[in-house]
């Protein structure tokens, strides 16, 4: 507790130098200005860092965590046959493709798999009363639910018999729900999936998923969706790893070393011909640390089991996003430390202006010292000045920082969070600005003589 005394003489010099202050509001308001965008600048860019970090969190929950995705590829242009340096032909290699086979060898060869979810994924029509529009439905296993960690809304999801099975039954997506069935419970109904009629088990929790991270993370609208069971799919729609009519004739010319004319429709055809039995695998590693070494065995393995074919490629999502987290991070370093040196030239500008003004108010000081003020008055109100300018253009600086990173977003696009912490941070960083760098000014003003500072023109 300060003696009532010392009390009295701070709440004299605060006085006086809110009086000062005041008085000299424009040179002061000009003084704040390096205050004002410094702590303008960090706000919006710590705001825009924060945004930018908050959307990679999410993509990363979108593609889950600690998942390697491998997507087969359709079209597989240097397998065609070509011709060599001696003249001959060399036949184009077999590949069965991604198959159900290959999620088997998977569990049994490669260590450290979590969980391993296969996919197909088709394009058809929903049909109900009347409302037709386009979807996709995904053949999955329960292992798909857990790895993206959906929610169930209503209902369950597939039971062993329905998998084993592979009965007529599906899992809907919440937009289907409110486009097919807006007053009604989904819940044992009906709805016709392509040629098939599903009954309806589930309905998923929303997933809200911005049409940025969509078109970036290449993922689909997962509210739109319809799930069935895997064997479902195989069975009643489609298996692209039948031994088909088609197939056998295209496998016996090939045999044969027939080459197809390049003009001829039937060999974009062949060639643009899915013959994969899966549209995606994503296998969940066990630690985050080992997922790079696991999707190099998965690379050799499959190349094995594909004969040589690399008719496949394989994705880390996590990787890559945190590889941008990264990137962003260091932009945002580098930001924050060109607000940061605005900052600082905001408090030698405080410190330049306050110096000038110890000179203008040469006069005023030693009338002070000479009526029995004390040095440390003189330091004291100096110090208050230099404090209340930093820290009028920190309160300043803090709006402007929140308005900027507003209009950021709401003119770019671009999300910005704006923090507590960003805030506090940004303030007391020119409060204490302005008081090291008016430490100088206030030293300087009480080492002043009284009678020469009476006599000074």
């Amino acid at each position: 507790m300060l003696p009532k005394a010392v009390y009295q003489r701070l709440l004299a010099n605060l006085y006086i130098a809110i009086d000062a202050v005041i008085a000299n509001r424009i040179r002061s308001l000009l003084t704040a200005l390096g205050i004002i965008f410094g702590v303008a600048a960090v706000i919006a860019m710590l705001a825009i860092g924060n945004g930018a970090q908050q959307e990679i969190i999410n993509q990363i929950k979108l593609v889950g965590v600690n998942n390697i995705v491998v997507k087969p590829i359709v079209e597989q242009k240097e397998e065609k046959l070509k011709e060599q340096e001696g003249g001959k032909k060399e036949k184009k290699k077999f590949s069965p493709g991604l198959t159900i086979r290959d999620v088997g060898s998977i569990k049994e060869a490669v260590p450290g798999i979590n969980k391993i979810s296969p996919e197909i994924i088709l394009e058809t029509n929903v049909v109900r009363k009347g409302v037709r529009r386009s979807a996709k439905l995904v053949g999955v296993e329960p292992t798909y639910f857990e790895i993206y960690d959906f929610q169930l809304a209503e209902g369950r999801l597939f039971n062993l018999e329905q998998l084993r099975n592979g009965l007529p039954v599906c899992v809907i997506g919440a937009s289907i729900k409110s486009k097919f069935f807006p007053t009604e419970d989904p819940i044992g109904k009906n709805i016709k999936v392509g040629t098939q009629w599903l009954t309806i088990v589930g309905v998923l929790r929303e997933r809200l998923v911005s049409n940025n991270s969509i078109s970036k993370l290449g993922i689909r609208d997962f509210n739109m969706d319809i799930y069935a069971p895997l064997q479902s799919v195989l069975i009643r729609y489609e298996n692209r790893d039948l031994v088909t009519a088609e197939s056998i004739r295209l496998a016996g010319a090939q045999s044969r070393g027939m080459v197809f004319n390049s003009s001829s429709s039937n060999e974009s055809e062949a060639d643009k011909k899915n013959y994969h039995q899966l549209d995606r695998l994503v296998i969940q590693v066990r630690e985050t640390d080992k997922m790079q070494s696991t999707a190099e065995i998965l690379a050799r393995l499959l190349e094995r089991k594909h004969y040589e074919v690399v008719d496949y490629e394989i994705e880390i999502p996590e990787l890559l996003l945190k590889q941008q987290q990264r990137t962003n991070d260091i932009f945002n370093y580098v930001l924050g430390a060109i607000a940061g040196i605005s900052l600082l030239v905001g408090g030698i500008g405080i410190m330049n202006i306050m110096l000038a003004s110890v000179l203008e108010r040469i006069k005023e000081i030693g009338l002070r010292l000479s009526i029995g003020a004390k040095k440390s008055d003189v330091v004291q109100q100096f110090l208050f000045e230099a404090v209340m300018i930093s820290g009028t253009g920190g309160m300043i600086g803090v709006a402007l920082g929140i308005s900027l990173a507003f209009l950021v977003s709401s003119i770019a696009n671009i999300p910005t969070i704006i923090s507590f912490s960003s805030i506090i941070l940004s303030f007391g960083v020119a409060a204490t600005v302005g008081l090291i760098f008016g430490i100088a000014p206030a030293r300087k003003a009480a080492e002043q003589d009284p009678i020469a500072s009476l006599r000074y023109e």
